[in-house]
């Protein structure tokens, strides 16, 4: 059994995990990081930019948004059903958490929001822009974060999962694991952080905890160790939530065909019916929300002729610049697109010379589906929705011929949030409220800030959480130890 001895072990080199580890080794403590997968990143790897309030870039775009606009729209969000302190504390260090990245050499070009109306808080991260090479510009922070852990001399093990913490006399005493060889692993520690990234890629967990069946998030290997070496280890558990939208597996690489059917276009269910105002996609949780609750959690967005010929000469309603790592405008390639997937996923994509013929293709009653059509062509003519009330900005009439369909069903996003109570301190309570000395948690196994539905209003939250938490737990964790003292 290979055997190391820390002041602070942490489990996991993802976003919180790492920012944890360079934050406790700056303040003096000595680290071992054990990391699951071959590399670090995590879902900070796909990531473009964290949350920040009052950040240096914001003051300088003169975008007004206060700590206490934040701190409000969090609560109302969430009906004060989460630990308002530890909201508090999170917002008031993100601006800090902007400089200290800022100091490692983080450059931070933009300050960018989800949707109109939405809040200017996502700090846009410099790095290339090539997606065919990287997942996102947020690679180029963990680079430098995991080179900064490093530098101070942070020992990470790779491929070494946790498998559970070490109590001793009711004490948090470190962590056991085991290398890619399959020999034990023990970290001697004084305290641990816990910070694995939720279980996006465990379906059991997700069909359990959330009701979600047929969900997944982004990044293979996060599949709960942490939430259940915690829980195992006395530690409370919180309420688990999905954060992703309505999605199609397998249509996040065609660039156009995932842009042009991300626009708010009709959409109707098995009944051929609308079920919501459209726009509201582009807040994916709602969406996805809306989705799930249809029949079969199933969906089909349909656009005609005319409007791909609009996308492809004049530009997307709404560019989708939070999945790529550069906005796309226009849509040149989608006839290419589409075709290639229509061929290797055929049950996916439809195309079709009539709404009658494009009905047969779905699986749809075609009388219901013409009718919805009429319904929409007519709101769209006016600029009038009487059933959902959508912005006419977004109505655009389906009677040109072709006619494209795109079906959706499931969720699909980063993964989850929540499963581990922690307070305003991010350390681990118990069932009674109690804390656990020495036990920290942070990121999204611990991001309780939601309730029920990820805030998009307010953009970046994932990864500031994940670096904000990560920085608490790191400082918290040293003060600990030094509180132990020798």
């Amino acid at each position: 059994m290979k055997q190391f001895e820390a002041d602070v072990a942490v489990v996991a080199a993802g976003t919180a995990g790492l920012a944890a580890a360079v934050t406790a080794a700056e303040n003096g403590a000595s680290v071992v990081v054990l990391e699951k997968a071959a590399t670090v990143g995590g879902a900070g790897n796909m990531a473009r930019g964290p949350f920040a309030i009052d950040s240096k870039l914001q003051r300088h775009r003169k975008i007004a948004i206060t700590k206490k606009d934040a701190f409000r729209t969090f609560m109302e969000h969430t009906h004060w059903d989460v630990d308002a302190r530890l909201v508090s504390e999170y917002i008031h260090k993100s601006a800090s958490t902007i400089d200290w990245l800022e100091g490692l050499g983080v450059n931070f070009i933009d300050v960018q929001c989800h949707n109109y109306s939405y809040y200017f808080t996502w700090h846009i991260i410099e790095g290339p822009l090539d997606r065919k090479e990287i997942p996102g510009t947020g690679i180029v922070m963990m680079k430098i974060l995991f080179d900064r852990a490093k530098a101070l001399g942070v020992n990470i093990h790779l491929r070494t999962p946790a498998e559970r913490i070490i109590k001793e006399d009711g004490k948090i005493a470190g962590v056991m694991a085991e290398d890619v060889s399959g020999e034990e692993v023990q970290v001697t520690s004084k305290a641990v952080i816990v910070a694995t990234g939720g279980c996006g890629d465990n379906p059991k967990m997700i069909k359990k905890y959330t009701g979600y069946d047929n969900a997944r998030g982004m990044v293979p290997g996060n599949t709960g160790d942490g939430i259940r070496m915690v829980w195992e280890a006395g530690g409370a558990r919180s309420k688990i939530i999905f954060h992703g939208g309505p999605g199609t597996p397998g249509l996040m690489e065609y660039l156009n065909i995932s842009s042009a059917f991300g626009q708010p276009n009709l959409m109707v269910n098995l009944f051929g019916e609308r079920f919501m105002d459209e726009e509201i996609s582009q807040t994916t949780p709602f969406g996805g929300i809306s989705i799930s609750r249809q029949k079969d959690k199933t969906a089909f967005t349909i656009f005609d002729g005319e409007t791909k010929d609009y996308y492809k000469n004049v530009g997307l309603d709404f560019p989708p610049g939070i999945l790529y790592a550069e906005p796309m405008f226009t849509i040149d390639g989608f006839d290419e697109e589409f075709q290639q997937v229509m061929k290797d996923n055929p049950d996916v994509l439809f195309e079709a010379d009539s709404i009658v013929e494009l009905a047969g293709k779905i699986g749809v009653d075609s009388e219901k589906l013409k009718k919805t059509v009429e319904e929409y062509n007519k709101a769209c003519d006016t600029g009038r929705d009487e059933v959902f009330y959508k912005d006419p900005r977004s109505l655009r009439p389906v009677r040109t011929p072709k006619f494209y369909c795109c079906k959706t069903s499931g969720m699909f996003g980063f993964g989850t949030l929540g499963g581990i109570e922690i307070n305003h301190r991010t350390e681990v309570i118990n069932k009674d409220f109690e804390v656990i000395p020495g036990l920290y948690a942070a990121g999204s196994d611990a991001n309780n800030l939601y309730r029920d539905v990820y805030l998009f209003r307010l953009p970046g939250n994932t990864l500031g959480f994940a670096l904000n938490s990560g920085r608490m737990a790191g400082e918290n964790a040293t003060e600990f130890v030094k509180s132990l003292g020798d």
